[in-house]
């Protein structure tokens, strides 16, 4: 009896302590993204994940898998909402694949001519309201990061629409990425991030486009001879989270989660500008790549070839939408920057 008596107390002394080491085991949030550590959104994931462990004293633990480590682009979303990671930051174009289709109006060539103009559309009411409706789809959007205007790139010359025509070009799985490129009179390529280097390198693609900062990362500039300064399109990301593992965190948590994610989107906004101007830095030092800004009139040739992609795509992502961010810009005054070689 004594020694049942006893086995029964270490017992319990067992489960008590088992249960205390529970209770104190970190909330465990897993972030993958698919860019380099080096990049403005792998700079800001590692912030958020600074700020989030020193707001909540340790109580969370973040761990960041950059440059697809966990999951690819078409892997990473699904990912999301079976709860196999918590957190992602996937470009805006991949929304539309997942039912979202509003979110492509942010793919549309040549719609946001300024940093100001985007920002009053993604901090505004448009922007609130487009990631509200990723919420029926088991997905909270918490911000919008940003990383810049994408330039074009290839092995040959890119000045004028002419250009481009039977090139093969690296897109996103976007139906207007895809609508850009063909009224270019290039082939577009779906192409998840990571196997853009080799394609590139065996001439599976011909060329892409990228902000420089993820040209530069991702080292293109060793295999590409060109690169065109377009400008012409924006790529932008939304930091989500599984909305059931959200909702489930205990309140101050979520307070102080948000907190940080809003710094860290600060942040994050704050530096793209600049990294890209360094990695414009990196490639031109590379000494392969030649970098070409186009004259006002191969700007609006440009514009031109792509401009009726805006009316072909307004039934799919909403002629509404279009309009209200058309009209949004037109109250900043500013047209698209026109540059001069």
């Amino acid at each position: 009896m004594k020694q049942s008596s006893l086995l029964a107390g270490v017992l319990s002394v067992a489960l008590l302590w088992s249960g205390s080491a529970l209770a104190q085991a970190p909330i465990v949030i897993k972030f993958s993204h698919v860019v380099a550590v080096g990049t403005p959104k792998g700079k800001a994931a590692d912030r958020f994940k600074q700020l989030a462990e020193e707001r909540t004293q340790g109580r969370v633990k973040v761990e960041v898998y950059p440059n697809s480590q966990l999951y690819k682009d078409k892997e990473e979303m699904e990912a999301l909402q079976l709860g196999a990671v918590q957190m992602l930051a996937p470009s805006l174009a991949k929304f539309g694949s997942l039912g979202v289709k509003e979110f492509e109006v942010f793919d549309l060539p040549y719609l946001f001519p300024t940093k100001a103009a985007l920002s009053a559309v993604t901090e505004g009411p448009i922007g609130k309201s487009l990631l509200a409706r990723l919420e029926p789809k088991g997905i909270i959007g918490l911000a919008y990061w940003d990383n810049g205007l994408k330039v074009f790139s290839a092995n040959k010359p890119l000045h004028k629409p002419e250009d481009f025509r039977g090139l093969k070009m690296r897109i996103q799985p976007s139906k207007v990425l895809d609508a850009q490129m063909r009224a270019l009179g290039a082939t577009p390529q779906v192409m998840a991030f990571s196997e853009v280097y080799q394609a590139l390198q065996t001439g599976v693609v011909d060329g892409t486009e990228n902000p420089p900062s993820n040209f530069s990362s991702q080292k293109m500039f060793e295999v590409q001879k060109h690169l065109t300064v377009s400008n012409h399109g924006y790529l932008g990301y939304a930091v989500i989270v599984n909305k059931k593992f959200w909702e489930g965190l205990p309140a101050d948590i979520r307070t102080a989660l948000e907190g940080a994610m809003a710094d860290a989107t600060k942040y994050a906004n704050a530096i793209a500008s600049q990294e890209n101007a360094d990695a414009m830095e990196v490639v031109r030092k590379f000494g392969k790549t030649e970098i070409y800004l186009p004259t006002a009139a191969e700007t609006a040739a440009m514009v031109a070839a792509v401009q009726p992609v805006h009316q072909d795509m307004s039934a799919r992502i909403g002629a509404d939408l279009i309009a209200a961010i058309k009209t949004e810009v037109a109250k900043l005054d500013v047209k698209h920057p026109a540059r001069k070689k």
